[in-house]
């Protein structure tokens, strides 16, 4: 019975996905303005990408490690601990 539910409910996620997708698809337009705004950011987007990928990349400094401070020593005289 576990297996069954499990199916049906892998199956209807699936088609959930899939009728979301189909309503967020590509959406077409006729219109020469948005065409021509489309085009455009996509050039300034592709200028982006290659101005990034031609920059070099920034050097990254070792972190620094910092030193435990040294134990203290006891208050106490070094003749009370040999008693």
């Amino acid at each position: 019975m576990k297996k069954v539910s499990l199916a049906i409910l892998v199956s209807l996620s699936a088609l959930t996905g899939a009728a979301y997708a189909q309503d967020n698809g590509v959406m077409m337009s006729t219109d020469p303005a948005k065409a021509a705004d489309v085009e455009q950011r996509a050039q300034a987007l592709q200028a982006q990408q290659q101005m990034n990928d031609s920059a070099p990349a920034p050097m990254h400094k070792k972190p620094m490690h910092h030193k435990k401070p040294a134990k203290k020593m006891s208050a106490a005289p070094a003749d009370a601990a040999s008693q």
